[in-house]
């Protein structure tokens, strides 16, 4: 789904009950706009690694601590020595 449009892949990620993971800040706004509740997106950023291996070792030293606010419906940032949890949907 590399090339899909957005939202067919928060579609696809609610039809599914997957929690979707990109850098592409667009799905958070998107989610934001139309006040969904789910499906939950992390979010990392440019200050996040970029080595795939790195980006999987930062998800799962966090993943203990965000699964239920994960598994209720939220935007999680993570950057390398953060993480930001903004429940969905998003008001204002």
């Amino acid at each position: 789904m590399e090339s899909a449009p957005d939202r067919l892949i928060l579609d696809r990620a609610l039809k599914e009950g997957r929690i979707l993971i990109s850098a592409d800040a667009d799905f958070g706004a998107l989610l934001a706009l139309w006040q969904r509740r789910a499906p939950s997106v992390v979010l990392l950023r440019r200050t996040s690694p970029r080595k795939p291996e790195d980006q999987a070792a930062l998800l799962l030293a966090n993943l203990p601590a965000l699964a239920d606010r994960l598994q209720q419906g939220s935007i999680v940032v993570v950057e390398r020595n953060r993480v930001r949890v903004r429940p969905l949907p998003v008001w204002g």
